[in-house]
């Protein structure tokens, strides 16, 4: 990422003592999945091999995220999340996150309507998978109130999601909301609101492009593309920020993308 520190490095503060259940009856996957979790920082990570045995642990145990294989033995994972939703437990409304095979559209939508709150289909990256988990980690602690959903200030920014407003606030100088498109306005909050966490191109592609209903070969192009035109406008309306700080979106490792943590002098 440039001079900048690695985003990633930095999850350990978000994951560290974060507790997972994780639905996978893959065992060489699950052994997988489980140590990259652990050594990114989370105390316990919790498996079960087939839906009943994820029921079980949800009812007895609460966990920050649960990370859930959709085909198994006996219920599969869309039933067992439907069940832990339906019931009285801890984890009604933990954060659930389906790592599945089952990547089509019309398998995504059952996913979320069970209510997943991403879907990843496998294979996946170690990086993709720590930066959605740490998003849903990140999104329950915005809900439960933990931080503010309102306005976010970072350095000499501020960004109002309910007036769709970015707005830049110079030393000496008046405050101005810059002109962005509303797809440019929606790339900026998303990885602004991550504050510093890692956002990756497919995660940016799900969320900012909404209009298309499936993921094309070059998507990968098409979010360079707009990212580097993104950049060269931000800088031409913020001519008043050193040189030292554009772009004000830099590259974290290969697939994934952070605005700036700038402090107020900036």
């Amino acid at each position: 990422m440039g001079d900048a520190a690695d985003p990633y490095a930095a999850l350990s503060r978000i994951f560290d003592g974060r507790r997972a259940l994780l639905l996978e009856d893959d065992s060489a996957l699950a052994d997988h999945v489980a140590g990259k979790l652990t050594r990114a920082g989370f105390s316990v990570v919790d498996r079960a091999v087939d839906g009943e045995e994820a029921v079980s642990k949800a009812t007895t145990a609460t966990y920050d995220v649960l990370i859930l294989d959709r085909i198994t033995a006996g219920l599969d994972g869309l039933s067992a999340l439907t069940a832990i939703r339906e019931g009285s437990g801890p984890n009604r409304e933990a954060p659930a996150l389906f790592l599945t095979a089952l990547g089509g559209e019309r398998q995504k939508v059952e996913g979320l309507l069970a209510g997943a709150d991403d879907y990843v289909a496998k294979p996946v990256g170690d990086e993709e998978l720590l930066a959605r988990v740490a998003a849903q980690l990140r999104r329950a602690r915005i809900s439960s109130g933990d931080q503010t959903s309102g306005d976010l200030v970072n350095g000499p920014f501020k960004l109002s999601p309910g007036a769709r407003t970015l707005t830049f606030l110079p030393q000496g100088g008046p405050a101005r909301v810059l002109d962005l498109s509303p797809l440019e306005f929606a790339i900026v909050a998303e990885l602004f609101g991550a504050r510093g966490q890692p956002v990756t191109k497919s995660m940016l592609w799900d969320r900012c492009w909404i209009e298309w209903k499936f993921l094309p070969d070059n998507y990968v192009n098409i979010i360079d593309a707009r990212i580097s035109a993104l950049r060269r406008r931000l800088k031409e309306q913020c001519s008043e920020l050193s040189d030292s700080l554009h772009p004000l979106i830099v590259s974290a490792r290969s697939q994934s993308l952070v605005f700036r943590v700038l402090d107020k002098s900036a």
